[in-house]
């Protein structure tokens, strides 16, 4: 541990090591208790004294804002507001008309009652400049506080409503105010937005205010954002990149401090008191979030743009990138969070392949640590795991999206499919699979101890399955720049073991008809090959949209999560290659337009009934029968194109209405959808019903039959 614990702290926040970061909050930055009671207890007893007055102003209620109500106070000298909520403003024009004569009667109120007597600290009170400033201070901590008398915008519900977004904004106009002006009627809004979110976050915070104090000391008279901007930024990054409770503050503050070197491309807001529901908000949003970058609004006042002009960034951005060039934190463990900094939804649509280019498209570096990772698996797999046993390894196959070629950005990870001997057939498969992934990883346990050549350091996730399907872990490596979270599925070989495929399908069915609990696409992993050449050999561009439809995916999975399970991210996947197959097929094309066709049939999912004929039809009796009690399944019906029951639309099994409602959302407001000229971006025509001579690229149906399906109402 670092010499700075138990001395008077390092010259700068540089020169802590990146594992006593968790310990300098603690013992230098946060106040002590003591002090932090000392300025609790002054403060109530001035805000109890404001409010007992009977003479005008009355002042109805206090709201304690600035780092003091957002527990974000630095030891030593810090800020704070108190915020009067004064009766007699009724409107947000009377609070800047009003202003000076209310500070005045405070002034003298607060210097008659004589409370400086009474205090458990020290009081000074200040009129700089016509404001009004109380100092508090204890032996160790002051917090001086601006006195901001405001209106009571929020009334008793203590909530917002557009109705006060839209006077706020005609207060603005009709005053000639300044944009943000009246933000301080929202203090109360502020202090709740910080308040549900974990204290370690504000450790975080804490330790960028920090780096931004001396960022300050350095900066020569230079101009700075607001503090308040770094903290905002810092929520974003957790939200974003984390959302835990508990995190490591390193991986936290590398984010931060990434964001910061991307100043020219933030774009940060939040809709948790204010959203593109209402007209009046919305527009006033939307001049906000298009202005140049960087862009960050206060989540409670969405006049108020905290992040100032690009130009006082540019000495914040070299700071950060001198702090991530430190040893400290270039040689400690663990990497970034993955956060972008600007959001899709704001991107237009004309820029959509620069924002996959930037942000989605994976690196050299992940493509080449995923494929290593590969490697050192299906090596132990092949070689030494099995090599005591009768069971063998006929093959391992890359599986999911780095399989298929649609991989994201966003972390490292890579799902191996392994083809043993010992599974014999689809009921030895779901009988002994958890028997071979328990083999795994005792072989995977004991190698790593003996591995000094690969360093491996294998970590397992403990799975809620009594029985699980997967295998999953993460694997570091010194032949590794990173993790690279692995899934390992046992399988068995139906395509080579039961012959042609129509052969390989009827087995696949009786098996479902011999055990009609077995869960539709229980045994996909048979067909893995399959489905990663159905989407391996698609142009780029369709992957690339692929991704971003992915993205859209994972940022509604984040903020739904809580409201139900939504339909798997393989379903979006097909509905999207179904999407171009229908309305485009070319090689290259307009990825908004693809973007809003895919978004368009989600909202229409109780219509949906996709299907392909690349590797089953309908020309087997037995395949048939099945596939049309498949297409008579409630709505939407999206079967996996290599194996027939495998149906990710799921009628009702998931929660496809909440998706529904964020696609419908993301169409009326994001500028995804707008062209170079602000006009809107077409979709392509595409029915939400497959029909005759559309099931499948470069194959041609039995179209005499599917006029037939029609005719008895299953693909109406």
């Amino acid at each position: 541990m670092g010499n700075w614990l138990f001395g008077a702290g390092p010259e700068t926040v540089y020169s802590v090591p990146a594992q006593d970061l968790d310990d300098y909050v603690q013992t230098s930055l946060r106040p002590t208790g003591d002090c932090q009671k000392q300025i609790d207890e002054a403060v109530d007893s001035i805000c109890a004294a404001l409010q007992g007055a009977t003479a005008p102003p009355m002042v109805t209620d206090v709201a304690r804002g600035g780092s003091y109500g957002r527990k974000t106070v630095l030891r030593g000298n810090s800020d704070g507001t108190l915020v009067l909520f004064v009766s007699d403003l009724e409107k947000f024009q009377d609070q800047k008309e009003r202003r000076p004569e209310i500070l005045s009667e405070i002034w003298q109120r607060l210097g008659a009652c004589q409370l400086e007597r009474k205090l458990t600290a020290k009081m000074e009170i200040q009129r700089p400049s016509g404001g009004l400033t109380i100092r508090l201070s204890t032996k160790q901590q002051s917090v001086t506080f601006d006195v901001l008398p405001a209106f009571d915008a929020l009334g008793l519900s203590g909530k917002p409503s557009p109705s006060t977004y839209r006077d706020l904004k005609r207060a603005l106009d009709k005053a000639r105010a300044s944009p943000g002006e009246f933000s301080v009627c929202f203090t109360k809004l502020q202090q709740n937005f910080f308040n549900n979110h974990p204290r370690k976050l504000k450790d975080l915070i804490l330790l960028v205010k920090d780096w931004y104090r001396q960022c300050q000391k350095r900066s020569e008279h230079r101009s700075l954002p607001s503090s308040y901007a770094l903290e905002l930024l810092t929520v974003y990054a957790w939200e974003e990149g984390c959302g835990e409770e508990d995190f490591d503050i390193v991986q936290g503050l590398r984010t931060v401090l990434g964001l910061i070197e991307q100043q020219e491309k933030l774009c940060v807001y939040w809709t948790v008191n204010y959203n593109f529901e209402d007209e009046t908000v919305r527009n006033v949003m939307l001049g906000q979030i298009r202005s140049s970058r960087p862009v960050i609004l206060d989540p409670t006042d969405p006049t108020n743009m905290v992040s100032k002009d690009k130009t006082c960034w540019r000495l914040l951005k070299e700071e950060a990138e001198d702090w991530l060039s430190c040893p400290s934190l270039r040689e400690s463990p663990g990497p970034s969070w993955n956060v972008l900094p600007a959001p899709l939804h704001e991107t237009p649509g004309h820029h959509l392949d620069k924002f996959i280019k930037d942000f989605l498209q994976p690196t050299k570096t992940v493509k080449i640590q995923i494929k290593t990772a590969v490697g050192i698996i299906s090596k132990f797999l092949k070689e030494i795991c099995f090599r005591h046993s009768a069971t063998k390894v006929q093959k391992p196959i890359k599986a999911g999206s780095s399989g298929k070629g649609t991989a994201l950005k966003t972390g490292s990870d890579a799902d191996l499919v392994v083809f043993v001997d010992s599974l014999t057939g689809f009921p030895s498969q779901r009988a002994e699979r958890y028997d071979v992934i328990k083999e795994i990883k005792q072989q995977l346990e004991a190698y790593q101890q003996l591995a000094a050549e690969q360093d491996l350091e294998v970590t397992f996730e403990i799975s809620k399955w009594e029985a699980p399907r997967v295998l999953s872990f993460s694997l570091k490596s010194k032949h590794l720049p990173g993790p690279v979270d692995m899934d390992v599925l046992p399988a068995f070989n139906a395509l080579e073991k039961l012959g042609p495929l129509w052969r390989v399908y009827t087995k696949l069915i009786a098996q479902y008809q011999q055990h009609p609990d077995t869960p539709g696409g229980e045994f996909s992993a048979c067909f893995t090959e399959l489905q990663r050449d159905f989407v391996s050999c698609r142009p780029t561009k369709l992957k690339d949209l692929l991704r971003l439809v992915k993205h859209w995916y994972k940022q509604c999975e984040r903020r739904l999560k809580k409201k139900g399970s939504l339909p798997p991210k393989y379903a979006l996947e097909l509905l999207t290659i179904y999407a171009w197959e229908q309305g485009s097929g070319a090689t290259s094309f307009d990825t908004a337009q693809g973007f809003r066709t895919v978004l368009e049939l989600v909202t229409r999912y109780q219509q949906l009934c996709v299907f392909w004929t690349v590797n089953y039809n309908f020309e087997n009796e037995t395949v048939r029968n099945f596939l049309l009690s498949q297409l008579q399944k409630p709505r939407p019906v999206i079967l996996d194109p290599a194996d027939p029951t495998g149906d990710v639309g799921g009628g009702n099994r998931w929660c496809w209405h909440h998706l529904a409602n964020e696609a419908a959302e993301w169409l009326s407001s994001s500028l995804c959808f707008k062209d170079g000229t602000g006009g809107p971006v077409p979709s392509w025509k595409v029915p939400t019903v497959q029909t005759p001579g559309s099931c499948g690229a470069g194959v041609r149906p039995v179209v005499n039959e599917m006029f037939s399906y029609r005719s008895r109402g299953i693909l109406d």
